[in-house]
C-alpha cells in the first residue's frame, strides 16, 4: 500500500495541466500567521516588504526548522486546529504529506506559470525560494588544494578527518533533503563514510559558521545564503560549488484550508501567496541571499553563480525517496554516526 501511495504522488507531481478549484473561507479578522523555516534575518526582511504591500493585514510569522514545524503541526494536529494559515517550509516532500492528510487548500496561483521549479498540479503547493546546499571553508586558515572540492571528496577526504561539520537532517529539512540526495547518488556507503570521517553535526547555522571562522572546522557543509550573506557583511568566508553537483532545494508555500487553519482567512492567504510568487516577492527573497523560484527573473543574491549554472551541475532530489522513506533516512543515519 506504502508503494501505491508513493508512485501515486509521483504521477501526481509531474503532471502540470490539472487544478482543483476551493472554496474561499470567511475571514476572521485580517490576521494570517506564516510558520516558516526561513532564517530569522530572512523573516525581517520579508516581512517589512510584505506588511507594505498588505498594510491592512497583521502578519505574524513564527519561526522554527522543518523539523521543529513539523513536531509543532503534528500537535496542533491532535488538538483539532493549526496555529496557522501559510506554511513555508524547506522542501517539497512535507507538503507532499500534508496534501495527503488532506490539510492543504488548492488554488491556481496568478504566476504558476512563471515558476522555473516543478509545483503541485492541484495547486496546493508552489515553489517560493531556491536554496543550494555547497560547501564552505575559510581561505584565511586553509589552502583551497587542500580543501575537498565534492560532496564525495567531503565523506572521503583524510585530510579533513574530524574536522567538518553538517546540520542535523533530523532538524533540518535541507540537510534532510541533501543526505536524501547524497544516498541516493552514493549509496548508504555515503553516510558510513561520514562516519568514519568523524563529522561534527550541529543544530543551527550560526554555530558551523562560527567555528569555520574561528578555525575549528576546516570545511562544512551548508546553506549557499549563509555565506553569502556573511560575505556581504565582510567575511571571507568561500561558497565552494561541489564538483559533484550542487543540492539544489526549492522550498515551498502552502496554504492551510478552513478545516485546519488558524484564522480561516483563505482569500488574505493566497493574496500573500501570490505576492510572494511574484517579482516583488521574489524580490524580497533574492534580497535575503536565496534564488528565486522563477524562470524569468535574473536578479541574483550577492555574489552568487546563476541559477541556471548552478542547476546545470546539480544532484537532483528524489522527494518521493525524501517523504516515504524519511524515517528510515533518518535511521540509517543515526546508526552510521553512532559507530564515531
Amino acid at each position: 500500500m506504502k508503494k501505491i501511495v508513493c508512485i501515486t504522488l509521483i504521477l501526481a507531481f509531474t503532471i502540470t495541466a490539472v487544478f482543483a478549484g476551493g472554496s474561499k473561507g470567511t475571514a476572521q479578522g485580517n490576521k494570517i500567521v506564516i510558520y516558516t523555516s526561513m532564517y530569522q534575518y530572512a523573516i525581517e526582511s520579508v516581512k517589512q516588504d510584505l506588511q507594505t504591500q498588505f498594510p491592512k493585514y497583521s502578519i505574524e510569522f513564527v519561526y522554527g526548522g522543518t523539523g521543529t514545524l513539523q513536531s509543532r503541526v503534528s500537535s496542533e494536529r491532535a488538538s483539532g486546529r493549526l496555529g496557522c494559515d501559510i506554511l513555508m517550509v524547506a522542501e517539497p516532500a512535507y507538503s507532499i504529506e500534508l496534501k495527503e492528510n488532506g490539510m492543504l487548500h488548492s488554488f491556481r496561483a496568478a504566476e504558476a506559470s512563471s515558476l522555473a521549479f516543478d509545483y503541485d498540479p492541484q495547486g496546493y503547493w508552489y515553489p517560493v525560494r531556491v536554496s543550494n546546499m555547497v560547501l564552505a571553508y575559510n581561505p584565511a586558515r586553509q589552502a583551497k588544494e587542500n580543501i575537498p572540492q565534492s560532496f564525495y571528496d567531503f565523506a572521503n577526504d583524510p585530510r579533513v578527518r574530524g574536522v567538518i561539520a553538517m546540520r542535523s537532517p533530523l532538524t533540518s529539512g535541507t540537510s534532510m533533503a541533501s543526505i536524501t540526495a547524497l544516498r541516493d547518488k552514493y549509496g548508504y556507503e555515503y553516510f558510513d563514510a561520514l562516519s568514519r570521517q568523524n563529522i561534527q553535526i550541529e543544530y543551527g547555522s550560526d554555530t558551523p559558521i562560527e567555528k569555520l571562522e574561528a578555525g575549528q572546522y576546516s570545511v562544512i557543509m551548508i546553506l549557499e545564503e549563509s555565506i553569502l550573506r556573511k560575505r556581504q557583511e565582510g567575511s571571507k568566508l568561500e561558497v565552494i560549488y561541489p564538483a559533484d553537483g550542487t543540492v539544489m532545494i526549492p522550498s515551498t508555500i502552502m496554504i492551510i484550508n478552513d478545516k485546519w487553519s488558524a484564522n480561516r482567512n483563505t482569500e488574505a492567504a493566497e493574496k500573500i501567496t501570490d505576492w510572494f510568487l511574484g517579482r516583488e516577492g521574489q524580490n524580497a527573497i533574492v534580497n535575503s541571499w536565496m534564488h528565486s523560484a522563477r524562470s524569468d527573473f535574473t536578479r541574483l543574491p550577492y555574489d552568487s553563480k546563476p541559477t541556471a549554472e548552478i542547476r546545470a551541475n546539480s544532484i537532483s532530489v528524489n522527494w518521493d525517496n525524501d517523504f516515504c522513506q524519511r524515517k528510515e533516512i533518518q535511521d540509517r543515519f543515526q546508526e552510521y554516526l553512532a559507530r564515531r
